[in-house]
């Protein structure tokens, strides 16, 4: 692909570690994300004999969900920077015989789509890290037809989001700071659209217009009822957490896990660990 050199960090980052960690636990994150997946599909409506654009697929979840509402008739296109993540799509959409889902590893922010080939970009968690938000999303809306939709999910502000926010909270006294102390708030990454004034102007820029943004509040099961070292060694390997984690030395480690396991002591109830998560419905018009 021919990758923006302005997005090789987030190439890299995601073809690394990270990415490998995210295809390991798969299932955990699709059983973690279900219910907002469902609200997802259900709020972007893709009909049958649609052509879909999945920005940001990951490991193949939305690209299956959406398959499955277009038919045998329609197509959904996933496209993703990680190679391992896109290689576990891949894996699944065959098994699944989705042969309406195609995979393409690609910077959604510059790759040279077809234009005006395209009903519905959707996107759950994969717009928040263009280095230039604006120009990804006027090369994403060439490829929609005139009057095509346009839906993703986004993280609301860091401080809304108890998923986050608890654990890393009860983590980040007992290890140093880290580089991503030091980010502005609008730095690609999983806050980048938490304000919802920028994402409209980011939109609008990039040529959309009815632009909708709507809070939905959903709860994360991180464990089951009173499973809080499960809880904890799961939030350990994704956002901040492992971020932070990634800072200490051993002890320091061993010292912040222990504090989330008493924080996640809060959200444990007779449905499992429950982390509230809040985020934006984002919708609009090409």
């Amino acid at each position: 692909m021919a990758a923006d050199r302005r997005n090789t960090g987030q190439i890299e980052y995601w073809n690394g570690e990270v990415g490998g960690r995210w295809v390991a636990l798969q299932n955990r994150l699709d059983e973690l994300f279900a219910d907002l997946t469902s609200a997802a599909i259900q709020a972007a409506a893709p009909a049958a004999g649609e052509r879909v654009l999945d920005v940001g697929c990951g490991c193949g979840a939305t690209v299956l969900a959406l398959a499955e509402r277009v038919g045998p008739d329609g197509g959904v296109l996933g496209v993703d920077i990680s190679e391992p993540m896109l290689g576990m799509a891949r894996r699944r959409a065959a098994v699944a015989g989705r042969p309406q889902a195609e995979l393409l590893l690609a910077d959604a922010a510059v790759h040279g789509f077809a234009p005006a080939c395209t009903d519905l970009v959707f996107s759950r968690f994969g717009v928040m890290f263009f280095d230039a938000p604006a120009e990804a999303f006027a090369n994403i809306r060439r490829a929609l037809r005139p009057g095509g939709r346009l839906f993703f999910v986004c993280w609301r502000p860091y401080k809304e989001n108890p998923f986050f926010a608890a654990p890393y909270w009860a983590a980040k006294p007992h290890l140093p700071d880290g580089e991503d102390q030091k980010l502005p708030p609008d730095a690609p990454g999983p806050f980048a659209f938490a304000d919802p004034d920028r994402v409209r102007n980011i939109l609008e820029e990039a040529g959309f217009s009815a632009v909708a943004i709507e809070p939905r509040d959903a709860l994360m099961r991180a464990a089951g009822p009173g499973e809080r070292d499960v809880a904890t060694e799961f939030v350990a390997q994704i956002g901040p957490v492992a971020r932070a984690l990634a800072t200490g030395n051993e002890a320091q480690r061993r010292s912040a896990k222990q504090a989330v396991r008493a924080a996640l002591a809060d959200y444990d109830g007779p449905d499992g660990i429950m982390l509230p998560a809040r985020v934006w419905f984002v919708t609009a018009r090409g």
